[in-house]
Protein backbone atom coordinates (compact mmCIF):
# COMPACT_ATOMS: atom_id res chain seq x y z
CA UNK A 1 0.00 0.00 0.00
CA UNK A 2 1.36 3.40 -0.98
CA UNK A 3 0.34 6.96 -0.17
CA UNK A 4 0.35 9.62 -2.87
CA UNK A 5 0.58 12.20 -0.06
CA UNK A 6 3.76 12.45 2.03
CA UNK A 7 3.18 11.19 5.58
CA UNK A 8 5.18 11.37 8.82
CA UNK A 9 5.49 8.43 11.21
CA UNK A 10 5.55 10.29 14.53
CA UNK A 11 6.68 7.35 16.71
CA UNK A 12 8.81 4.31 15.95
CA UNK A 13 11.77 2.30 17.22
CA UNK A 14 14.01 1.53 14.24
CA UNK A 15 16.99 1.05 16.57
CA UNK A 16 15.26 -2.09 17.91
CA UNK A 17 17.24 -5.29 17.46
CA UNK A 18 14.27 -6.60 15.46
CA UNK A 19 15.55 -4.45 12.59
CA UNK A 20 19.22 -5.41 12.86
CA UNK A 21 19.10 -7.60 9.73
CA UNK A 22 17.23 -5.25 7.40
CA UNK A 23 17.10 -1.74 8.86
CA UNK A 24 18.20 -0.04 5.64
CA UNK A 25 15.64 -1.97 3.60
CA UNK A 26 12.89 -1.06 6.10
CA UNK A 27 13.74 2.64 5.74
CA UNK A 28 13.78 2.34 1.94
CA UNK A 29 10.38 0.59 1.92
CA UNK A 30 8.97 3.36 4.09
CA UNK A 31 10.17 6.08 1.75
CA UNK A 32 8.82 4.17 -1.27
CA UNK A 33 5.43 3.93 0.49
CA UNK A 34 5.27 7.73 0.88
CA UNK A 35 6.62 8.05 4.42
CA UNK A 36 8.67 11.21 4.01
CA UNK A 37 9.86 11.49 7.62
CA UNK A 38 10.08 9.31 10.73
CA UNK A 39 10.54 10.12 14.41
CA UNK A 40 12.80 7.66 16.25
CA UNK A 41 11.88 7.48 19.93
CA UNK A 42 14.19 6.85 22.87
CA UNK A 43 12.98 5.01 25.97
CA UNK A 44 16.24 4.68 27.94
CA UNK A 45 19.73 6.14 27.69
CA UNK A 46 21.01 3.61 25.14
CA UNK A 47 18.01 3.98 22.82
CA UNK A 48 18.12 7.77 23.17
CA UNK A 49 21.75 7.78 22.04
CA UNK A 50 20.78 5.41 19.20
CA UNK A 51 17.91 7.68 18.18
CA UNK A 52 20.26 10.64 17.79
CA UNK A 53 22.73 8.49 15.84
CA UNK A 54 19.99 7.36 13.44
CA UNK A 55 18.77 10.93 12.98
CA UNK A 56 22.33 12.04 12.30
CA UNK A 57 22.76 9.33 9.67
CA UNK A 58 19.43 9.63 7.79
CA UNK A 59 17.94 12.87 6.44
CA UNK A 60 14.38 11.52 6.84
CA UNK A 61 14.76 10.58 10.52
CA UNK A 62 14.32 12.82 13.57
CA UNK A 63 14.85 11.88 17.23
CA UNK A 64 13.11 12.08 20.59
CA UNK A 65 15.10 11.40 23.78
CA UNK A 66 13.99 10.43 27.26
CA UNK A 67 13.45 7.71 29.86
CA UNK A 68 10.23 5.68 29.70
CA UNK A 69 8.69 4.58 33.05
CA UNK A 70 9.60 0.91 32.47
CA UNK A 71 13.31 1.75 32.23
CA UNK A 72 14.05 3.66 35.42
CA UNK A 73 16.25 1.09 37.18
CA UNK A 74 20.02 1.40 37.23
CA UNK A 75 20.04 4.95 35.87
CA UNK A 76 23.29 6.81 36.54
CA UNK A 77 23.09 9.85 38.78
CA UNK A 78 23.66 12.17 35.81
CA UNK A 79 20.91 10.70 33.61
CA UNK A 80 18.95 13.94 33.31
CA UNK A 81 22.10 15.77 32.23
CA UNK A 82 22.74 13.12 29.59
CA UNK A 83 19.23 13.64 28.21
CA UNK A 84 19.79 17.42 28.29
CA UNK A 85 23.00 17.07 26.25
CA UNK A 86 21.35 14.75 23.70
CA UNK A 87 18.46 17.19 23.33
CA UNK A 88 20.88 19.87 22.12
CA UNK A 89 21.17 18.05 18.78
CA UNK A 90 19.20 20.04 16.16
CA UNK A 91 17.28 16.95 15.00
CA UNK A 92 15.97 16.15 18.50
CA UNK A 93 12.38 17.35 18.33
CA UNK A 94 10.95 16.42 21.78
CA UNK A 95 11.57 14.84 25.18
CA UNK A 96 10.08 11.35 25.41
CA UNK A 97 8.76 8.89 25.64
CA UNK A 98 7.99 9.73 29.25
CA UNK A 99 5.03 9.14 31.53
CA UNK A 100 3.44 6.49 33.72
CA UNK A 101 2.94 2.74 33.25
CA UNK A 102 0.83 0.96 35.87
CA UNK A 103 0.41 -2.13 33.68
CA UNK A 104 3.96 -3.44 33.97
CA UNK A 105 4.67 -1.49 37.17
CA UNK A 106 8.42 -2.06 36.86
CA UNK A 107 9.00 0.87 39.22
CA UNK A 108 6.74 2.10 42.02
CA UNK A 109 4.33 4.92 41.16
CA UNK A 110 6.30 7.42 43.25
CA UNK A 111 9.52 6.76 41.30
CA UNK A 112 7.65 6.92 37.99
CA UNK A 113 6.09 10.24 38.86
CA UNK A 114 9.40 11.70 40.04
CA UNK A 115 11.13 10.84 36.75
CA UNK A 116 8.09 12.02 34.78
CA UNK A 117 8.05 15.40 36.50
CA UNK A 118 11.84 15.81 36.15
CA UNK A 119 11.59 15.31 32.38
CA UNK A 120 8.57 17.56 32.03
CA UNK A 121 10.63 20.25 33.78
CA UNK A 122 13.55 19.58 31.42
CA UNK A 123 11.29 19.91 28.38
CA UNK A 124 9.96 23.22 29.72
CA UNK A 125 13.53 24.41 30.34
CA UNK A 126 14.53 23.55 26.76
CA UNK A 127 11.32 24.74 25.12
CA UNK A 128 10.60 21.30 23.67
CA UNK A 129 7.32 19.37 23.44
CA UNK A 130 6.91 16.01 25.19
CA UNK A 131 5.84 12.56 23.99
CA UNK A 132 3.72 10.84 26.62
CA UNK A 133 3.53 7.12 27.39
CA UNK A 134 0.51 6.20 29.50
CA UNK A 135 -0.62 2.64 30.13
CA UNK A 136 -3.32 1.76 32.65
CA UNK A 137 -2.59 5.18 34.21
CA UNK A 138 -4.53 7.75 32.20
CA UNK A 139 -6.18 9.57 35.15
CA UNK A 140 -2.84 9.77 36.98
CA UNK A 141 -1.03 10.90 33.82
CA UNK A 142 -3.57 13.65 33.18
CA UNK A 143 -3.33 14.77 36.81
CA UNK A 144 0.46 15.21 36.52
CA UNK A 145 0.15 17.00 33.18
CA UNK A 146 -2.53 19.30 34.56
CA UNK A 147 -0.23 20.20 37.42
CA UNK A 148 3.16 20.28 35.70
CA UNK A 149 2.75 20.84 31.97
CA UNK A 150 0.73 22.24 29.14
CA UNK A 151 1.05 21.44 25.46
CA UNK A 152 2.37 21.22 22.93
CA UNK A 153 2.87 17.53 23.42
CA UNK A 154 1.77 14.18 22.04
CA UNK A 155 -0.22 11.39 23.66
CA UNK A 156 1.56 8.44 22.07
CA UNK A 157 -0.56 5.54 20.80
CA UNK A 158 -3.63 7.04 22.42
CA UNK A 159 -5.82 4.33 23.95
CA UNK A 160 -8.30 6.27 26.08
CA UNK A 161 -11.97 7.04 25.59
CA UNK A 162 -13.55 10.32 24.50
CA UNK A 163 -13.66 11.65 28.07
CA UNK A 164 -9.89 11.15 28.47
CA UNK A 165 -9.31 12.54 25.00
CA UNK A 166 -11.16 15.75 25.88
CA UNK A 167 -8.98 16.23 28.96
CA UNK A 168 -5.81 15.76 26.90
CA UNK A 169 -7.04 18.16 24.24
CA UNK A 170 -7.88 20.79 26.86
CA UNK A 171 -4.27 20.59 28.04
CA UNK A 172 -3.03 21.34 24.52
CA UNK A 173 -1.95 17.83 23.57
CA UNK A 174 -2.18 16.07 20.22
CA UNK A 175 -3.64 12.54 20.02
CA UNK A 176 -1.53 10.05 18.07
CA UNK A 177 -3.08 6.84 16.75
CA UNK A 178 -1.33 3.58 15.91
CA UNK A 179 -2.23 0.10 14.62
CA UNK A 180 -5.14 -0.57 17.01
CA UNK A 181 -7.13 2.16 15.21
CA UNK A 182 -7.47 -0.30 12.31
CA UNK A 183 -8.87 -3.13 14.46
CA UNK A 184 -12.62 -3.73 13.95
CA UNK A 185 -13.35 -3.82 17.68
CA UNK A 186 -11.65 -0.47 18.50
CA UNK A 187 -14.98 1.34 18.78
CA UNK A 188 -13.79 3.75 21.51
CA UNK A 189 -10.81 4.86 19.40
CA UNK A 190 -13.04 5.26 16.37
CA UNK A 191 -15.32 7.55 18.38
CA UNK A 192 -12.36 9.67 19.51
CA UNK A 193 -11.13 10.10 15.93
CA UNK A 194 -14.60 11.09 14.77
CA UNK A 195 -15.16 13.59 17.61
CA UNK A 196 -11.73 15.21 18.05
CA UNK A 197 -10.65 18.30 16.10
CA UNK A 198 -8.95 17.14 12.91
CA UNK A 199 -6.08 19.57 13.50
CA UNK A 200 -5.10 17.74 16.71
CA UNK A 201 -4.69 14.22 15.27
CA UNK A 202 -1.42 12.45 14.44
CA UNK A 203 -0.49 8.96 13.25
CA UNK A 204 2.32 6.57 14.15
CA UNK A 205 3.32 2.93 13.78
CA UNK A 206 5.21 2.34 17.06
CA UNK A 207 7.27 -0.10 14.95
CA UNK A 208 8.15 -2.89 15.54
CA UNK A 209 5.01 -3.12 17.69
CA UNK A 210 1.23 -2.80 17.09
CA UNK A 211 1.11 -3.76 13.42
CA UNK A 212 -2.16 -2.66 11.79
CA UNK A 213 -4.80 -4.84 10.17
CA UNK A 214 -4.29 -6.87 7.95
CA UNK A 215 -0.75 -7.41 9.33
CA UNK A 216 -1.73 -7.75 12.98
CA UNK A 217 0.66 -9.95 14.94
CA UNK A 218 3.59 -9.42 12.55
CA UNK A 219 6.64 -7.24 13.08
CA UNK A 220 5.50 -3.73 12.28
CA UNK A 221 7.40 -1.27 10.10
CA UNK A 222 6.91 2.36 9.05
CA UNK A 223 5.67 1.56 5.53
CA UNK A 224 2.46 0.32 7.18
CA UNK A 225 1.63 3.83 8.38
CA UNK A 226 -0.47 4.11 5.24
CA UNK A 227 -3.03 1.64 6.64
CA UNK A 228 -3.48 3.81 9.73
CA UNK A 229 -3.76 6.98 7.67
CA UNK A 230 -6.38 5.37 5.43
CA UNK A 231 -8.44 4.18 8.41
CA UNK A 232 -8.36 7.65 9.94
CA UNK A 233 -9.41 9.15 6.60
CA UNK A 234 -12.30 6.67 6.32
CA UNK A 235 -13.50 7.50 9.84
CA UNK A 236 -13.53 11.20 8.98
CA UNK A 237 -15.18 10.73 5.58
CA UNK A 238 -12.12 12.06 3.75
CA UNK A 239 -9.83 10.80 1.04
CA UNK A 240 -6.19 10.20 1.88
CA UNK A 241 -5.37 13.02 -0.55
CA UNK A 242 -7.49 15.37 1.57
CA UNK A 243 -6.20 14.09 4.93
CA UNK A 244 -2.47 13.89 4.16
CA UNK A 245 -1.68 17.62 4.07
CA UNK A 246 -3.61 18.16 7.33
CA UNK A 247 -1.63 15.43 9.12
CA UNK A 248 1.61 16.92 7.77
CA UNK A 249 0.79 20.36 9.15
CA UNK A 250 -0.39 18.89 12.46
CA UNK A 251 2.96 17.13 12.89
CA UNK A 252 4.99 20.25 12.15
CA UNK A 253 2.95 22.18 14.73
CA UNK A 254 3.42 19.41 17.30
CA UNK A 255 7.20 19.30 16.66
CA UNK A 256 8.33 22.84 15.76
CA UNK A 257 11.97 21.78 15.26
CA UNK A 258 10.84 19.52 12.41
CA UNK A 259 9.30 22.50 10.73
CA UNK A 260 12.74 24.13 10.56
CA UNK A 261 13.85 21.27 8.29
CA UNK A 262 10.65 20.17 6.52
CA UNK A 263 8.85 23.49 6.29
Amino acid sequence: MKSTQPLIDTHLHLASEQFNEDRRAVIERAIEAGIAAMVEIGYDLASSHAAVALANAHPAIFAVVGIQPNHLHDLPSDWIDQIRKLAAHPKVVAIGEIGLDYYWMKSPPSAQEEAFRAQLALAAELGLPVVIHSREAMPETIAVLRDAARGPGVMHSFSGDWTAAQECLELGFYLSFSGPLTFPKSAALHEVVQQAPLERLLIETDSPYLSPHPHRGQRNEPSRLVYIAQKLADLRGLSLAELGPQLWQNTLRAFPRMAETLG
